[in-house]
């Protein structure tokens, strides 16, 4: 009897206790297909690009169909498995994070259910707990290092995703309590949806930082942070009570740009490579309302090692290496990206629309239209121009392109 009374007394006492935190019910984002069209759909693209390869297309000769099926499944993704593909992304610079989990159910033959599922960017393998019953109170720790980049969003693939069957069949997370370095944040209430769930934090999470500061040398002897998920309830499976997690990944700030060796114009038209540029250094910089191109000092620089860049290949041969969310002018003078939400979310720069193959970008000498996007492997330190005196433009490799000057939103 004493035994059931303490039991219910904890049970009354965490309940009150997380009633005091905030709830926050993530946005809802693309649904989630794996179905026959769609691996039709994946088959036809595939042999496009082969066909590509072999010489037997061109790109600048593509039929409408092909260029559909391009923009729905672009050059980045090798296959409709990879959650976040092969392009460029905030991942380029971040990543470096430890994930455990509380337990892991037994593997079934081939297929197993590991901790590391959470976070191999496929939503083919998923996490599943091994706690009899559902899972309550079992957890996720994501350990970062102290100088890891911020995170500010959190991004869900609730549930076993990799067929609508096998969702429906294993219990999906309801709620989890989540927790920042072991102090309580909140409460995540997730739709029972097959689609990505995203949060947006009121916050970064992370070491304040600023860009162009040393980092690594404020933050050496600093312990690492962490973001924590504890499962208090779960929408219960058709099939099994195992509750499963496909993948929880996020995005971010501190991550940027071109790579060592870009070629920036300076104001006297002479050549200097991006790595060595310095403060008070002037550049040519265009001026989108009168089109005139006119020198501006550079007020602010910041630098960062990456991973998995993108080259873009440009009509003319020019190839210019960056990351997913830096800006390029179009012809149009709209600003793009290949990851507009997130330029407009960190950068100081609006109206920012998709950049694809295709894509007319304008640059010092004439347009040029992007012929391909490839993938970079390894690691390369990058640099960015972050605040010039006036414009918010300089040529790199002779494409207009933007500084990356943080919003004050997004700054610590």
């Amino acid at each position: 009897m004493k035994l059931s009374i303490s039991l219910l007394l904890i049970f009354l006492t965490a309940h009150l206790y997380c009633q005091n935190l905030k709830t926050i019910i993530p946005e809802k984002g693309d649904p989630f297909d794996f179905g026959i069209e769609v691996q039709n759909e994946w088959k036809k693209r595939n042999q496009l690009f082969e066909d590509i390869d072999n010489n037997k297309k061109d790109w600048n000769n593509l039929t409408e169909e092909d260029n559909v099926l391009f923009e729905k499944y672009p050059e980045t993704y090798s296959s409709m498995w990879e959650v976040d593909g092969g392009g460029c992304s905030w991942y380029c610079g971040a990543g470096n994070y430890a994930v455990t989990t509380s337990s892991e159910l037994s593997s079934n033959g081939n297929i197993d259910y590991k901790t590391k599922n959470l976070a191999d960017f496929s939503y083919q393998t998923a996490w599943v707990e091994g706690k009899k019953g559902y899972g309550i109170g079992e957890t996720i720790n994501f350990s970062f290092s102290p100088v890891h980049p911020r995170v500010t969003t959190i991004l869900f693939a609730n549930g076993y995703i990799k067929s609508k069957k096998a969702w429906k069949d294993n219990s999906r997370v309801h709620k989890l309590k989540m927790s920042v370095n072991n102090e309580p944040y909140a409460i995540i209430e997730l739709q029972d949806i097959y689609a990505e769930q995203i949060i947006t934090l009121e916050k970064p999470l992370g070491n304040d930082r600023k860009l162009g500061e040393d980092v690594y040398q404020k933050y050496e002897n600093a312990p690492n942070w962490d973001i924590k998920f504890e499962i208090l309830s779960v929408y219960e499976g058709d099939k099994y009570d195992d509750t499963a997690i496909t993948e929880i990944y996020f995005d971010g700030l501190d991550v940027h740009c071109l790579a060592e060796g870009t070629q920036i114009t300076m104001a006297d038209n002479t050549l200097k490579s991006i790595e060595d540029l310095e403060i008070g250094d002037t550049i040519l910089s265009f001026h989108k309302e009168t089109g005139d191109y006119e020198p501006s000092v550079i007020k602010e620089l910041a630098s960062k090692l990456h991973k998995d860049l993108i080259t873009i290949t440009f009509s003319n041969g020019t190839e210019i290496t960056c990351t997913k969310d830096h800006p390029f002018l179009l012809n149009t003078l709209q600003w793009s990206s290949m990851s507009p939400e997130k330029t407009e979310t960190d950068y100081e720069i609006n109206n920012v629309v998709q950049i694809e193959l295709g894509s007319i970008i304008k640059s010092l000498q004439s347009n040029l239209k992007i012929v391909k996007i490839n993938e970079v492997s390894g690691t390369q330190k990058t640099y960015t121009i972050v605040d010039l005196d006036k414009n918010n433009t300089f040529i790199a490799n002779g494409i207009v392109t933007g500084i990356e000057k943080l919003r004050a939103s997004s700054r610590p």
